[in-house]
């Protein structure tokens, strides 16, 4: 297998938008084989998204959101998430981002995924903290932000998942990671609390 950088040069680049949120550049680039190509792309700071979990009962239930999105023409269920603002580090927005969406605070955080949203032309990672121990307040949401937020069961938003309901990739993917890794802890607490057999 190849390395992840051989044999990548660069030959010219040119910002087309230069935005509040985003930039988006044309580049003339040699990728692995010799190949030249252009490259538009958009250059992001990354996002946080936070899987908020209240897990003081048996079934754990997942802080979801549900807000309008003009890119999809449509109100989508989410997760708490937003863009990484200047000189500040993941976790930082991360904690920001719940309060002022939710209002909600957390004792324990854990990054637990870092991904690209979509690395065919959009250079933006979105890296993903699991909070628990939370604790309710006011949201201090944006002029522009109008946030639905409910707590929803884990086997009901895993049924989301797989019924179509939530259509958010990263929303999908934190929500399937907390199944498996909660049916793991499961399955591992069975097998030390069965009783050993006598020889």
């Amino acid at each position: 297998m190849p390395k992840s950088s051989s044999k990548v040069r660069l030959i010219s680049s040119k910002t087309v938008y230069d935005g509040p949120v985003f930039t988006v550049t044309t580049d003339h680039v040699q990728e692995p084989g010799g190949i030249e190509v252009r490259r538009d792309l958009i250059h992001h700071s990354g996002s946080v998204v936070v899987l908020a979990v209240d897990d003081s009962r048996a079934t754990p239930r997942v802080l979801l959101e549900r807000q309008y999105r003009h890119a999809a023409s449509d109100y989508l269920w989410e997760l708490p998430a937003g863009r990484i603002d200047p000189g500040e580090k993941e976790l930082q927005a991360a904690k920001r981002e719940l309060l002022e969406e939710t209002g909600y605070t957390a004792a324990k955080w854990r990054r637990i995924l870092k991904f690209y949203a979509s690395p065919g032309f959009v250079a933006e990672t979105m890296s993903v903290f699991l909070a628990t121990g939370l604790h309710e307040g006011e949201a201090q949401p944006e002029e522009d932000e109008i946030i639905y937020k409910r707590m929803v069961p884990l086997p009901t938003a895993v049924r989301m998942v797989l019924s179509g309901t939530i259509r958010d990739a990263k929303t999908i993917s934190s929500v399937l990671w907390l199944d498996h890794t909660s049916r793991g802890a499961k399955t591992k607490r069975s097998e030390t609390n069965k009783p050993k057999r006598k020889k």
